[in-house]
């Protein structure tokens, strides 16, 4: 069945249809790959075992009678921890939530993914409230790389990002503010996408969409073929009627958008971290592949890119994360992590007043600007994902690592969808991503371009550890 692990969730479904493989089987074998690997990984916090095992006999019953069946009826997802899913307690990987009651009801996301046929198998580990680039917490400890166990997998989607990496899950939901889909799809060599800010709907979602960072986050999926991330988007992206945030823009096919058409810039560089040597060699190997498909390619970086980080800390911290800490007070969690207490103290130097913070969103408004006119000669930008592989656990939060992560802040700012897809590896067999950022709700483009560099750099690999 380690075959069959290894394919895409698509895959999965096609052999689900064709009687390759009954649904039953299949989520035994996830479920048995899970204990496998997560003694070394940590990166399930709950099993879904008896749930899932009841679905899966649902859905073999309905194709043994020939009812039609969803399109990945019987396969098996998994769900970052900050994600409802009913009947279980969301903890967003904070103390206070850890007695929390169980969820009601799921995720508008998740019931989408029900919808389908998906079936909910783990939830996944996470940092302390979200807030750190890689997954540790005082509840169920640190999450590691499934490529090496003494590197992160990542934050804050790392869990989802190692499990789905490690062939326990085809595919999963997570969610990104600052990077927290695309940067652990990067260090655990999967693909991901950031969608467009309101694309999909956060629904059932802990902390709830709100307040003034409302603008930079999106859910977003992970998976090991970019094939899983073209299948699930159209499932994903309508609106649900109760964030009002959501557009419903019409979401194009990846396939109908041609290639040969497209006018694309890369750079390696943002001015404000300069990226590994093997990272900017992966960054060029990928924009080569494609440069003979594509209608443009150039070396351009976007003009005021290099003010991304400034804006994004600007964002999150105008009142020094005291939003946060009262966040915090108010649901229990009276202990925090020393990476969130870590990000919380880079927020004190961006505290303003009403004065400054509306001078903060005018300066966001003219970089906002100056980004989509460089829009205006390219269909879609190649960059790094982060200035560094998987990093050693504990040091993201390092002065000399941090500003790394500026790459994907980015696109956060700019509301752009953005996707990740592994291009190369490091010398000691660390992944490296490569970022596709396109036009506001062109996630088919981006989508379209990571499914090309996919099948030219060779995308997920599996870990020699695993």
């Amino acid at each position: 069945m380690i075959d069959v692990l290894a394919r895409s969730g698509t895959e999965q479904a096609r052999l689900i249809r064709d009687g390759g493989v009954s649904s039953a089987e299949l989520v035994d074998a996830h479920l048995k790959r899970i204990e496998q690997v997560n003694l070394s990984l940590n990166a399930v916090v709950e099993v879904l075992a008896d749930e899932a095992r009841k679905a899966a006999r649902h859905i073999d019953e309905q194709r043994a009678h020939g009812a039609a069946l969803g399109p990945l009826a019987g396969v098996p997802f998994s769900i970052k921890d900050s994600i409802e899913v009913a009947g279980t307690v969301c903890t967003a990987g904070t103390l206070g939530l850890r007695s929390a009651p169980a969820s009601t009801r799921d995720a508008t996301l998740v019931a989408r993914l029900r919808a389908a046929g998906a079936i909910p198998i783990a939830r996944t580990n996470l940092p302390d409230l979200l807030f750190a680039f890689e997954s540790d917490n005082l509840i169920h400890g640190r999450t590691n790389n499934p490529y090496d166990l003494s590197r992160t997998c990542g934050g804050s989607s790392g869990g989802e990002a190692a499990l789905i990496a490690a062939c326990g899950s085809p595919f999963g939901l997570g969610s990104d503010a600052a990077g927290s889909v695309r940067l652990p799809a990067h260090f655990c060599g999967i693909a991901g996408i950031k969608p467009t800010s309101g694309r999909l709907p956060r629904t059932g979602h802990v902390p709830p969409a709100g307040g003034w960072i409302e603008t930079l986050w999106q859910i977003g999926p992970l998976a090991r073929r970019l094939e899983d991330l073209c299948a699930v988007m159209p499932l994903l992206a309508r609106p649900d009627g109760l964030d009002f945030t959501v557009i419903g823009m019409p979401n194009g096919d990846p396939e109908a958008v041609r290639i040969d058409d497209l006018r694309v810039a890369f750079f390696t560089d943002n001015g404000i971290a300069a990226a590994d040597p093997e990272t900017i060699a992966a960054v060029r190997r990928a924009a080569a592949a494609i440069a003979k498909e594509v209608q443009v390619m150039d070396e351009r970086r976007p003009p005021g890119i290099e003010e991304s980080y400034q804006h994004e800390m600007r964002l999150i911290g105008p009142d020094g994360g005291d939003g946060l800490r009262a966040y915090l007070e108010a649901i229990g969690s009276t202990r925090t992590h020393r990476l969130l207490d870590g990000w919380l103290a880079k927020l004190e130097p961006y505290r303003t007043d009403l004065a400054g913070f509306a001078q903060y969103w005018a300066d966001l408004d003219r970089f906002r600007a100056r980004m989509l006119a460089f829009l205006e000669n390219y269909d879609a930008i190649l960059s790094p994902a982060c200035a560094h592989a998987a990093l050693p656990h504990g040091s993201s939060i390092d002065e000399g690592t941090f500003q790394g992560f500026s790459y994907t802040m980015t696109h956060n700012l700019t509301g752009w969808p953005a996707a990740v897809v592994r291009c190369g590896q490091t010398e000691s067999g660390l992944p490296i991503g490569v970022q596709v950022a396109a036009h506001p709700w062109r996630e088919d483009v981006a989508l379209r371009i990571a499914g090309r560099l996919e099948n030219l750099c060779g995308g997920w690999q599996p870990s020699p550890l695993m």
